[in-house]
């Protein structure tokens, strides 16, 4: 189960790593992006454009690393679920727009594969956050630290 996690912690911890690092530069057409799916005040629109790709890289960082695993899958696994859910509300509504995943560049629709995988992927965080911290993990080293002291 740890090597699982393990790998599962890499994969989504790439995939947010990615996504983010694709945008971070790139607020406005995230705004665009956002703004398309009609679901938020126009207020808000911009400044979660800002915020989003840096918690994205954070996120992914400690994922990666297996710091704060537990806590860092769950809010992952929280914001997959949200973008399923963002997506399902373009495609029941037949709004075109873009999936804003990984920046400008990605130009794919949101549809129902999209919702699909932020499920699979919001399923698998589940399941670090229940495995949590994997093995090579910070988290895992910093426990055997603070075994020894104690000892």
């Amino acid at each position: 189960m740890a090597w699982l996690v393990f790998a599962l912690r890499l994969l989504l911890g790439g995939v947010f790593l990615t996504a983010g690092a694709l945008k971070v530069m790139h607020s406005t057409d995230l705004a665009a992006a956002i703004a398309g799916y009609r679901l938020l005040p126009a207020s808000i629109v911009l400044p979660l454009a800002i915020a989003l790709p840096p918690l994205e890289l954070i996120f992914g960082f400690y994922l990666v690393a297996g710091l704060f695993t537990r806590i860092a899958a769950g809010i992952v696994c929280g914001m997959l679920l949200v973008y399923a859910g963002a997506i399902a509300w373009a495609v029941v509504r037949h709004l075109q727009v873009s999936c804003g995943c990984f920046g400008p560049g990605d130009n794919a629709v949101a549809d129902w594969p999209h919702v699909i995988g932020d499920v699979l992927l919001a399923c698998a965080a589940l399941v670090v956050v229940r495995g949590a911290p994997g093995v090579l993990s910070v988290d895992r080293l910093f426990a055997r630290m603070r075994t020894r002291e104690s000892s």
